[in-house]
């Protein structure tokens, strides 16, 4: 897999920063995308991932823009050459009840977690088909498959990441570009660390494993589909989860 050209949507985020890691370290030309407000973070881990000998590149793009998507996939080629691997991370949450959801709740989160997906794969399928090889890799969720009180809309956009996935794969299996879909648990990002400690223990509790599951086991999985040898796992949801949902 090494020297291939990853962007990686969300990069900064949790799981984002684990999977550039992961990639960055089998030698490839890793990007990942911010928004203006991880700017500071996300430059202070770009230079502690330096000192380890990972060089990964920041790039801003707000993903729900079609447009800003554009632009920056074609700097992204100018710079680093064209895109092999696309890892569609970004992700939000905005819960509550459905009954008491605004609009604004519903169409960040979908804008966010499924238009993304359509914004950044869109303007490089056609590079992957005329190339013969593209490995396009969706993160979505566990509540995407069973379901999350409070969380309409999460659930629909991650559930539609998969419907997507299972779609492009069968249009993209003859042309050497596999598109899978890897839908983690309750995972021990900040985000789920900052939950209240009683809550998060009640979480817990419903995972057979008995623990919150690592972004590093997240990005393994990613980098294992990513792979150039495994052209033959596509339209695939992995569930990475702890044995919290089985089906």
């Amino acid at each position: 897999m090494a020297g291939k050209v990853v962007v990686v949507t969300g990069g900064v985020g949790g799981i984002g920063r684990a999977i550039c890691s992961e990639l960055a370290a089998a030698g490839n030309r890793v990007i990942a995308t911010y928004v203006e407000a991880e700017k500071s973070s996300g430059e202070s881990w770009q230079a502690a991932q330096q000192a380890l000998g990972h060089t990964i590149h920041l790039a801003p793009c707000d993903v729900t823009d079609a447009t800003a998507c554009e632009m920056i996939l074609e700097q992204i080629a100018e710079r680093h050459g064209a895109v092999d691997i696309l890892v569609n991370c970004a992700g939000i949450t905005q819960d509550g009840m459905f009954r008491k959801m605004d609009h604004s709740q519903w169409t960040q989160v979908i804008d966010t977690n499924l238009n993304s997906v359509y914004n950044m794969t869109r303007p490089l399928i056609n590079g992957m088909i005329e190339r013969g090889f593209g490995r396009i890799i969706n993160i979505a969720s566990v509540n995407g498959q069973k379901g999350q009180f409070g969380q309409t809309n999460y659930s629909a956009a991650k559930a539609g990441m998969h419907g997507f996935t299972m779609a492009l794969a069968q249009e993209t299996a003859s042309k050497g570009i596999t598109v899978n879909t890897v839908s983690p648990g309750y995972i021990g990002t900040a985000m789920v660390m900052a939950i209240a400690e009683e809550v998060r223990n009640k979480i817990v509790a419903q995972i057979p494993v008995g623990r919150l599951g690592q972004p590093e086991e997240i990005a393994r999985v990613v980098a294992f589909l990513a792979d150039e040898h495994n052209g033959f796992i596509t339209g695939a949801n992995i569930d990475i989860n702890g044995g919290q949902w089985m089906h």
